[in-house]
C-alpha cells in the first residue's frame, strides 16, 4: 500500500488527510503538539466562523492579489461544500447577522470530535509531539521525538505546517529554512490581521484608562478603503476586527513608507454639516466635554482619543473638532510582533508549486494551508482556504501516486 505523511494536525492537514484516506493510501499525521488541531480550537473559542454565505465572486475577492491562484483551489471546495461537509459530521451551521457562518453551537470542540473519530475510523494513524526536522541524506523525514529522532520513509509528503502565528499552539515558522535549503522561493512570513501600535505610544493617562475599551460604530477611510465597525485600543496601539480588516494596507503601507495614516470617523451616522452644526452651537457655561455629549452623544474613549490627538487649539475651534470628528487621522508606525498576530502573511509562493500544490523543486511534496503564500481578512476566509488547499494537494498527491480514488469522497 503507497503511504502519504502529513506533517500538521490542522485544518488543512486533516483535510488531506481525509482525502487521502478515502483514496486508499495509508495516511500518518505527524505534528510537534500533543493534540491536534489546538489553533483550530483556539479560533472557536468565541464562536467558531467556518466560512462565508456571500456569493462566489465577493468572497474570493477577499484574497486580494493572490485571489487569481486561490479561486480555482476555493471551486473545488467552496463555502457551501464546507457547510455540507460539516454537516456529514453531524454539525448543523447557521448563517449569522453579518453573513458569517458558525457551526449551531458556536464551538470547535464537537466538530473536531466527530471529524477524528471518522478519520480514525477510515485508518488515519496520528503521531503527535513529533517535531519534523527535514530530510535526511536518502530522503526519509526527520523528526524529532521523545524517543528521540526518527526517521520515516512515506511515498508522498504534504506539508500543512501553518504560518508563524501563535507558535505555542504549534505554527512557529520553523520550516521556512527547512524548505529554503531545498530551493523553495518563500515570501518573508508578516503579520496579517493584527493590531498596530500608533506613533509615539499612548499618552500614560490614556493607556491606563482605556487600554481594553472598545471603539464603537466608527469607520476607517485608508486610500481606496472604508468600512464602519468597530475595534479596541490597547496599551501601545490598537487592534480588532475593523482593524484586521484593513491590516494588510496599512502593515505594507508601514513597510513603505515607515508608517501609515488613515481617518477616523468617530461620528458615521452624521454628516460632517451636522457635526458642525452642533459643535457650533452655542454652549454656554458648560465644558467642552459636557456640550460634545449632549450634542452629539460623544464621550469616554472617542472624546479621550480627540483630547489624546489634537492640540488644544483644534479643541476650542469648532470648524477644526467638527473636522476632526469626521476624519481624525491616526499614525501607526508597527504592526505588533508576527507571533500576536491572528495569521500570517507570505510563505511558499504559488510559483515554486504546480496546479496539484506540488513543490517544483521538490517532487512527492506539497503545500496546503497558512504556509503558502496568500492572506485574507476574518469571516472564515482563512478557514475555507486551509480546507481547499488540503484537499487539493492531497487529491494531487493521489494522482502522483496512482492511488485508486473513491470519487464520490472527494469531488467535494
Amino acid at each position: 500500500m503507497k503511504s502519504v505523511a502529513v506533517i500538521g494536525a490542522g485544518p488543512a492537514g486533516l483535510a488531506a488527510a481525509e482525502v487521502l484516506a478515502a483514496g486508499g493510501v495509508r495516511v500518518d499525521v505527524y505534528d510537534a503538539m500533543p493534540s491536534v488541531g489546538r489553533k483550530f480550537l483556539l479560533a472557536g473559542k468565541g464562536g467558531l466562523n467556518l466560512t462565508h454565505s456571500e456569493p462566489f465572486a465577493i468572497f474570493a475577492s477577499r484574497y486580494g492579489a493572490r485571489q487569481p491562484q486561490i479561486e480555482p483551489l476555493l471551486k473545488q471546495f467552496d463555502p457551501q461544500a464546507l457547510r455540507e461537509w460539516a454537516q456529514g459530521l453531524g454539525v448543523e451551521t447557521f448563517v449569522g447577522t453579518s453573513g458569517r457562518i458558525f457551526p449551531a453551537e458556536m464551538k470547535a470542540a464537537p466538530l473536531l470530535r466527530a471529524w477524528l473519530h471518522r478519520l480514525r475510523a477510515a485508518g488515519v494513524q496520528f503521531h503527535m509531539r513529533h517535531r519534523w526536522r527535514g530530510w535526511a541524506a536518502n530522503g526519509a523525514l526527520r523528526f524529532d521525538t521523545a524517543q528521540g529522532e526518527q526517521a520515516v520513509q512515506a511515498d508522498a509528503v504534504v506539508l500543512a505546517l501553518g504560518g508563524a502565528s501563535w507558535a505555542r499552539l504549534g505554527s512557529d515558522g520553523a520550516w521556512v529554512p527547512l524548505l529554503q535549503e531545498r530551493g523553495v522561493d518563500i515570501a518573508p512570513l508578516a503579520p496579517s490581521n493584527c493590531g498596530f501600535d500608533v506613533r509615539n505610544g499612548w499618552s500614560e493617562y490614556f493607556s491606563s484608562r482605556f487600554a481594553g475599551h472598545p471603539f464603537k460604530s466608527v469607520a476607517i477611510r485608508f486610500g481606496a478603503f472604508q468600512r464602519q465597525g468597530e475595534f479596541v485600543a490597547t496599551a501601545t496601539g490598537i487592534e480588532g476586527s475593523l482593524v484586521y480588516a484593513v491590516s494588510a494596507l496599512l502593515r505594507d503601507e508601514i513597510q513603505a513608507q515607515g508608517s501609515a495614516t488613515f481617518e477616523l470617523d468617530l461620528l458615521p451616522v452624521k454628516s460632517a454639516d451636522q457635526v458642525l452644526m452642533e459643535v457650533a452651537h452655542p454652549r454656554g457655561s458648560r465644558s467642552l466635554s459636557s456640550h460634545l455629549k449632549s450634542r452629539l452623544g460623544l464621550d469616554g474613549i472617542k472624546l479621550a482619543l480627540l483630547h489624546e490627538l489634537l492640540p488644544k487649539q483644534a479643541l476650542q475651534d469648532p470648524a477644526l473638532l467638527a473636522a476632526a470628528i469626521k476624519a481624525l487621522p491616526v499614525t501607526l508606525v508597527a504592526a505588533r510582533p508576527i507571533d500576536e498576530a491572528i495569521s500570517t502573511a507570505g510563505g511558499v509562493r504559488f510559483e515554486a508549486l504546480d496546479e496539484h500544490l506540488m513543490l517544483r523543486q521538490s517532487p512527492g511534496v506539497f503545500c496546503a494551508g497558512e504556509m503558502l503564500d496568500w492572506e485574507a481578512p476574518t469571516g472564515g476566509y482563512l478557514l475555507t482556504a486551509c480546507f481547499a488547499t488540503g484537499r487539493v494537494a492531497a487529491k494531487g498527491a493521489l494522482k502522483l501516486l496512482g492511488a485508486p480514488v473513491a470519487a464520490q469522497n472527494l469531488e467535494r
